[in-house]
């Protein structure tokens, strides 16, 4: 759709004259940012580096691709992976946006095809791998001299850092953009990153000055779920059989389980295949294609399955084997309802795995083995600990989470059982006093059980001790010591070849009977449910997944980059009835409201019509008006909203009035104050050059009324000009 190079210039001068606002609406189909995206993109603009930390999902490449729209020239994006890069352009073409690729899987025609349009200034983001930027010599580098490059933006930028934790050394030579383009900024991006891996960041990429942008790392559509590992395999065919034609992928630790689990699904009906570093490139890329455009639903997978993976509707991450760090963890997990839709995160965990991680920990460097060690043990804490682990996550990266409960994770979800616990523990630890903290759990349960293994030892089976807890059951008494050590009472040490548990400053108050122990067990466990955000038409949605399916076929792309699963849900919940309707629909830019929404509407119209449904379009705004109460001051009346309605359907504020019965001062004034709650933009009403007139005239005044303003601007400025800069003014201190 690029070719035509009138086209083009055409498309590069109505965007010159566009706002962040317009452009997020008129492109990507929303009407407001999320946390830090508006920011952060004002930061860019002013040609400052940042180093951005958002979460999976939250919306980072916004970031970078509305500056470069907005900014002359040409934007340079470093991605890691050919599929990601490849996801990206499509989506970025599929909405009108002109960028492209080059990398390896191109041949020479096409490689020089690229290069003809890039230089005729028919491209404004053009995505590399980094293993590229030092390649041929030093000649790519010289090629992207003769660009009139205006931004570089770094994707996935922990992998710069030692300490993040997907590292590539390839990442390291991107230092050379500030090295040999001093003047051009910086925007390093990735999902999650610590302390030390953001400082890591900025150093290794010689913008150390930049500023940090941090959103919260809250993801509230995932539901946390960690269990521990007994009948995984049966509590995983349970839980896809419930979730059937969703998209998952399920982690394991090594190729051999993946390929062993894979074919444990597939025999059990489902369709899963298995994906690792094994395997040729060939059959990665095919399956990985299969997985995004549907024709499987589940992939097992290693952790060589991880960054090139941008498929926004998958419904659930479940790992087979606990990750390495928290980091990794919150990284694959967050690959699970990146449309913002409920999704799950299921962890299956053992003390094997910690033990099976420990032994891959091989590094010549010691201050990197204790950092690795140290994210392992904390890594192995959440899995065994005993309160909300969405406040654990988040406190992790920094973050403060005061709400007493999620209601989105195991921990939170659980009916539990509280009780004294006193003499349990008292006899818990005074088996470890006697066997001189030399064991590990098992040991100890089978001696406070009167176990007459061989693997007790003679000596401990004549102490008093032995078997004083035989009334208890080995499984109850695994719960009590969880318990102990999540509460403080008792230290699992793991320098050893084998785990043993030791006494701490706590348990001796318990052993001298100056404090009592509360336990507080798991009464029943409940699975998180899929939670709508939106109650909607299901067997209308079913028809328009079908529809979008055969669009994607025919048009050889993946069915969320048609239309996502949120739009066609709301589509299902709001039935729209007319084109005017759809720009009130998130998801649906000017593009796709071109392409699919006369064949949508007519699904949606028939299916209102056989049932006897409604359109519940006034319900939208109800909905966007709760959901923006806390950061929007103004609440704005109905009949306001009726305004902004009409306006987005097209009509001009002349025909809202005559339609209305209003005066056209009173639709400028409705008009106005969505520009100051940010909802409508005031390049809509005024051009870019009036703007800076009176806004230059605005701060040098004193009297910021509008009559004196308009004296001094005289015929050739409107009122409703002035008040709309005013409201733009305002909208942009709050």
């Amino acid at each position: 759709m690029f070719g035509d190079t009138e086209l083009i210039a055409l498309f590069l001068v109505q965007i010159s004259l566009m706002t962040p606002e317009l452009i997020l609406k008129k492109y990507y189909g929303y009407n407001s940012f999320r946390d830090k995206q508006e920011a952060i993109i004002q930061h860019v603009l002013n040609k400052q580096d940042a180093v951005v930390v958002m979460p999976t999902g939250g919306g980072k490449s916004v970031c970078f691709q509305i500056p470069a729209m907005l900014l002359p020239g040409i934007t340079i994006v470093v991605s890691p992976l050919i599929a990601l890069m490849k996801d990206q352009v499509d989506g970025l073409n599929a909405i009108g946006i002109p960028a492209i690729a080059l990398n390896s899987s191109m041949n020479a025609v096409e490689q020089q095809e690229a290069y003809k349009r890039i230089n005729n200034g028919e491209i404004k983001l053009l995505y590399v791998a980094p293993e590229r930027i030092m390649s041929e010599g030093g000649r790519f580098i010289e090629f992207l001299k003769s660009l009139p490059i205006t931004l570089f933006a770094i994707d996935e930028a922990h992998c710069v850092s030692m300490w993040g934790h997907d590292f590539r050394p390839e990442y390291l030579q991107l230092a050379v953009f500030k090295q040999q383009f001093p003047g051009i900024p910086v925007i390093a991006l990735t999902a999650s990153a610590d302390a030390i891996t953001r400082k890591d960041i900025a150093e290794k990429l010689l913008i150390a000055k930049s500023k940090i942008f941090i959103s919260s790392f809250n993801r509230a559509n995932i539901n946390y779920i960690i269990e521990r590992k007994k009948d995984a395999l049966d509590a995983i065919i349970e839980y896809i059989d419930a979730h059937k034609n969703k998209s998952g992928i399920i982690y394991t630790l090594s190729r051999n389980g993946a390929e062993t689990l894979a074919t444990q699904l597939s025999d059990a009906g489902f369709a899963a295949k298995y994906y690792h570093a094994g395997m040729d490139s060939t059959s990665r890329a095919k399956v990985q294609e299969e997985f995004k455009t549907d024709r499987i639903n589940i992939i097992v997978a290693t952790i060589a399955f991880g960054m090139g993976i941008d498929k926004p509707d998958v419904r659930f991450v479940i790992h087979y084997n606990m990750p390495k760090n928290i980091e990794s963890y919150y990284q694959e997990t967050g690959r699970a309802g990146r449309d913002g839709l409920k999704s799950d995160a299921i962890l299956f965990y053992s003390y094997g795995d910690v033990m099976a991680l420990k032994r891959f920990v091989e590094v010549e460097d010691k201050t990197q083995a204790a950092i690795m060690y140290k994210k392992l043990d904390q890594m192995a804490g959440f899995c065994d600990a005993r309160k909300c682990r969405r406040k654990m996550i988040l406190e992790y990266f920094g973050e403060t989470y005061s709400v007493d409960n999620c209601q989105s994770c195991d921990y939170c979800l659980s009916k539990r059982n509280s009780f004294e616990a006193t003499v349990i523990a008292q006899k818990a630890l005074s088996a470890v006093v006697r066997t001189e903290e030399r064991f590990g759990v098992n040991y100890l349960i089978d001696f406070l059980r009167g176990s007459k293994s061989e693997k007790i030892w003679d000596k401990h089976k004549l102490y008093k001790t032995y078997g004083i807890g035989a009334d208890i059951s080995k499984e109850k008494w695994t719960l009590y010591f969880r318990e102990l050590i999540d509460q403080g009472f008792l230290h699992r040490d793991e320098s050893g070849d084998y785990p043993r548990l030791t006494l701490t400053e706590k348990s001796q108050l318990v052993l001298q009977g100056r404090q009592e122990v509360y336990f507080s067990l798991v009464e029943e466990k409940v699975r998180a449910k899929a939670v709508l955000e939106i109650e909607y038409d299901v067997a209308l949605y079913e028809q328009l997944r079908s529809f979008r399916t055969k669009i994607a076929y025919n048009e050889n792309l993946p069915p969320y980059m048609v239309i996502g699963d949120a739009t066609l849900q709301s589509m299902a919940a709001y039935l729209p009835q007319s084109l005017s309707d759809l720009p009130f629909i998130p998801g649906f830019g000017e593009i796709k409201i071109e392409r699919y929404g006369k064949k949508l509407l007519e699904i949606v119209v028939s299916h209102c019509r056989l049932n006897k449904l409604t359109s519940r379009m006034e319900l939208i705004n109800k909905r966007a008006a709760k959901k923006s109460s806390g950061s929007k001051p103004a609440k704005i009346a109905e009949t306001k909203k009726t305004t902004l309605y009409m306006f987005r359907s097209g009509k001009s504020i002349e025909e809202i009035a005559a339609e209305r019965k209003f005066a056209i001062s009173t639709i400028e004034g409705h008009l106005c104050e969505f520009i100051l709650t940010g909802d409508v933009s005031v390049n809509q009403f005024v051009s870019p050059e009036r703007i800076d007139v009176i806004t230059r005239y605005i701060k040098h005044s004193t009297d910021k009324k509008i009559m004196p303003i308009k004296e001094k601007l005289g015929d050739d400025y409107s009122y409703f000009e002035i008040r709309a800069v005013l409201s733009h003014l305002d909208y942009l201190l709050t």
